[in-house]
């Protein structure tokens, strides 16, 4: 198999159908496909737990006359400390024992912290003691609810089969001991429908369940599976990557036997199905809250940069025009999020000829096409100014995996392990591939394994990282 170098990438892509072939199979997919209905998908029992600290909270407020300010304060300091100590997360074990420590040790935060903002503030003692009575109660009647809470949830789920439809990756031992300990043990909330493998492990006869031996993503879809298990495959090279990536891409929740499991101590993001230790996978980021609010940032710093910059970005058109003459702006198709294409714009660098190679043509460094102007507007970045306008479009977002031209992404997935995983997410102007110097002639292998760290890791506060690294590498002019 030829492989990419580095520096020297091939004019000429694979023939389509060939990459096709040697490709992964991908194809657009959204939360939404998997078509459970709204109720399956609400995680009933962190909606109790998050309705009794309300309810009770509520009660108490009334109860000791804190006022409006101070109900305020003491409500939103439970909830985002109870939130951020993931009290009401989505769990296999619903063990009050297990998560009184966590639940304890919060409350006292909160109490901790209500105090020294009354202290601060220098609040009125005896409201300030009310506030402490009201946490203290708090902490003495939260506990029993939550202790009835997890016994009606697991009830539910034995009693009304209220469990998560699951498909195991991988027929194996494990896999076939994990359905089995499913079945007989429903108040986990998972109930398997399928195996998903070449085919059950020969020496083992694995319970009543289909076993999938193809597309993962339509039996997701078919089978309306809400959780994907990635257990260990009696075949050595069980795809568990793509299997995890699909379940992702699709909105499945997704948990991974660790291997040596026996050994694994619990932890945080550790499940516990009886004596095995599920990791649970983060979910896609698109599906998260917090994804709307980079979707507003990117909205607002774009708009804003479009005024801002319209200044400069004429200039620079008009340093063209002198040079070269029209057109202005270069349009090239790239690929975004699950494969979609768009119309990616830039101020024009290359010199316009008859013959347009920008698709096939990987780099243009020597080019005798690119002259004084281009070359700066290449150096600075300042070509790539109307991207703001893509951003604003939603073709891509400011922070991102940089788009690659077609013919590229099917030569890159067809050679590379995972390129195509990139896409799980839009593209970006900046990424975290290009503040550590991987921009032109550079690895794709690890432009592709450092996109898709981004997105394993994605947080807001890495995309303000990344700005910043941005930033400090325009004003150093580091690694070009």
């Amino acid at each position: 198999m030829r492989r990419f170098s580095a520096v020297a990438v091939p004019a000429d892509p694979l023939d389509e159908h060939e990459a096709d072939l040697r490709r992964p199979a991908q194809r657009p997919l959204k939360p939404s496909s998997v078509g459970r209905d709204l109720l399956s998908r609400v995680n009933a029992v962190a909606v109790l737990l998050a309705l009794a600290d309300g309810v009770a909270l509520a009660v108490l407020c009334v109860r000791h006359d804190l006022g409006w300010a101070w109900s305020g304060a003491t409500v939103a300091t439970v909830f985002t400390i109870r939130g951020a100590w993931r009290l009401y997360r989505r769990r296999l074990w619903l063990s009050w024992l297990q998560d009184l420590p966590r639940s304890a040790a919060s409350t006292a935060l909160a109490f901790a912290l209500l105090s020294g903002l009354g202290l601060i503030s220098g609040a009125d003692p005896g409201r300030l003691a009310e506030v402490q009575w009201a946490m203290i109660e708090f902490a003495l009647v939260i506990e029993p609810v939550r202790w009835g809470v997890f016994a009606f949830g697991r009830w539910c789920r034995r009693r009304f089969d209220r469990c998560d439809r699951t498909i195991i990756v991988g027929a194996g031992e494990v896999g076939v001991n994990l359905a089995k300990t499913m079945l007989e043990h429903p108040q986990f909330g998972l109930r398997p429908v399928a195996f998903a493998d070449s085919g059950p492990d020969p020496d083992r006869r694995p319970p009543l369940l289909e076993v999938v031996d193809g597309d993962l993503a339509d039996a997701i879809v078919r089978l309306k599976a809400g959780t994907v298990v990635l257990a260990f495959s009696h075949t050595k090279d069980s795809p568990l990557v793509e299997a995890a990536i699909t379940a992702h891409r699709l909105g499945c929740s997704t948990l991974v036997v660790p291997r040596m499991y026996e050994l694994h101590p619990d932890g945080p993001g550790i499940e516990r199905l009886r004596s095995y230790p599920l990791m649970r996978l983060g979910t896609a980021p698109t599906s998260r809250p917090t994804w709307w609010i980079k979707r507003a940032a990117d909205l607002l710093l774009a708009a804003v940069a479009l005024v801002v910059l319209a200044p400069v970005i004429g200039l620079c058109a008009l340093a063209v025009l002198v040079e070269s003459g029209r057109p202005l702006f270069f349009r090239q198709v790239r690929v975004g999020m699950d494969d979609r294409t768009f119309t990616l714009y830039k101020i024009r660098s290359v010199r316009q000829t008859g013959e347009d190679d920008s698709q096939v043509k990987w780099s243009v460094v020597g080019d005798s096409r690119v002259g004084p102007v281009g070359r700066f507007l290449r150096r600075t970045s300042l070509d790539e100014l109307p991207q703001l306008w893509n951003v604003l479009r939603g073709d891509m977002c400011v922070v991102g995996p940089r788009p690659e031209r077609p013919g590229f992404v099917r030569e890159f997935s067809a050679i590379h392990e995972l390129y195509w995983a990139r896409h799980r997410v839009p593209t970006g102007l900046t990424g975290l591939a290009q503040v550590h110097g991987l921009r032109g002639d550079t690895s794709i292998a690890d432009r592709s394994r450092y996109d898709n760290y981004y997105i394993a890791n994605w947080s807001l506060w890495l995309d303000l990282r990344i700005l910043l690294m941005t930033a400090g590498e325009l004003c150093c002019r580091r690694n070009r």
